[in-house]
């Protein structure tokens, strides 16, 4: 039987509070035996995304108290399991949705949020699409429900839930329109996406030039006058599909107002009778009050869209990779909106 070594210590990143990208500490600290339910994983691969950026503002719902180690998700090997039911999984390279703990060389993950990664798989490319993989594809194909040859208006295109969201809709036949800065436009021209610049004051003018009929669907991460333009921008039983509100995370203020505004919003429009549809998408969504059903659905979505990237209908778009202990250069070119693709960090 493999006997494998479990590190007495291993370093994290700790966000101490509200702080520039620049300020997160680097810690060595003992590692820790997993609890019933858990999984002790080698992270081989993590990632920075838009929730750790709102995280080190505390502008994002749901968040620990200051200190803690962020990290929305991770790919790496397990090498122990605090259930039985959970031991066949020792050696096994796993995906995980973590939401806080992943910037770490070994990481404490739920199992029922783990997905075995197929062999064959990078680990590196297997982080691109983990959250970033389910998010697009259950707004997608589980809020949105496009039917194939329909047209799309994708915010945030360049970010790394719009270039999975991207790759998926075209794989399905679907048209896509991206809202974007123009200094993506040249990236976004050369895997067949037809940009418009996303702060254009004529925007909703330039995707009626482009779709008279209007659009199947929207998928907006903006929020506020982006949201309200966008529904109007929707053809006859199109679906709008918010997963962000930008606008009200990089403000002040309590958070509470523009998101409940945006949920009632939502239910006001999908009431309309005019066959529209409007959705706040909430990935966690039944993680505690339906937690098999969840688990069923992260695990169908994550294993269609591994088996996609497997077979090379979609790929990967790492945008730079830095060692766990320079997460702070890592975290700071992620929060300057210079890049077409996903910063990952290796521990």
């Amino acid at each position: 039987m493999q006997t494998i070594l479990i590190p007495r210590t291993t370093t994290e990143v700790v966000l101490p509070g509200l702080v520039e990208p620049t300020g997160v500490e680097v810690r060595v600290v003992p590692v820790r035996d997993p609890a019933e339910g858990q999984l002790l994983v080698a992270v081989e691969v993590t990632g920075i995304s838009y929730a750790e950026q709102a995280m080190r503002r505390g502008r994002y719902f749901g968040q620990p108290a200051f200190p803690f180690v962020p990290g929305y998700d991770l790919v790496g090997r397990v090498l122990a399991a605090g259930s039985p039911a959970d031991s066949h999984l020792i050696g096994a390279r796993i995906a995980a949705m973590t939401k806080t703990g992943a910037w770490t060389g070994h990481a404490l993950v739920q199992s029922r949020d783990s997905v075995v990664v197929p062999d064959g798989i990078e680990a590196e490319d297997a982080e691109t699409v983990v959250v970033n993989g389910v998010t697009a594809w259950q707004m997608l194909h589980r809020a949105a429900r496009v039917p194939q040859g329909g047209t799309v208006l994708v915010f945030g295109a360049n970010g790394g839930v719009g270039g999975i969201l991207i790759q998926l809709a075209q794989h399905h036949g679907i048209r896509v329109i991206g809202a974007a800065s123009p200094r993506h436009h040249d990236a976004l021209r050369a895997v067949g996406v037809e940009p418009v610049d996303y702060n254009d004051p004529d925007l909703a003018r330039r995707v009626r030039a482009l779709a008279p009929r209007g659009v199947d669907a929207v998928f907006d991460n903006i929020g506020g006058a982006t949201t309200r333009a966008s529904w109007r921008l929707l053809a006859p039983g199109g679906a709008m599909v918010s997963y962000a509100i930008i606008t009200a995370v990089s403000g002040t203020g309590s958070l509470w107002p523009p998101f409940l505004k945006a949920i009632g919003q939502a239910l006001l429009w999908s009431a309309l009778p005019n066959g529209k549809r409007a959705t706040f998408y909430d990935l966690w969504s039944g993680h505690r009050a339906r937690p098999a059903r969840f688990r069923r659905r992260l695990e169908e979505d994550l294993g269609h869209v591994f088996a996609l990237l497997a077979d090379g209908t979609i790929t990967s778009n790492v945008a730079a990779r830095f060692a766990l202990e320079d997460a702070a250069a890592a975290f700071a070119l992620a929060e300057s909106r210079t890049l077409n693709g996903k910063v990952i960090l290796l521990p």
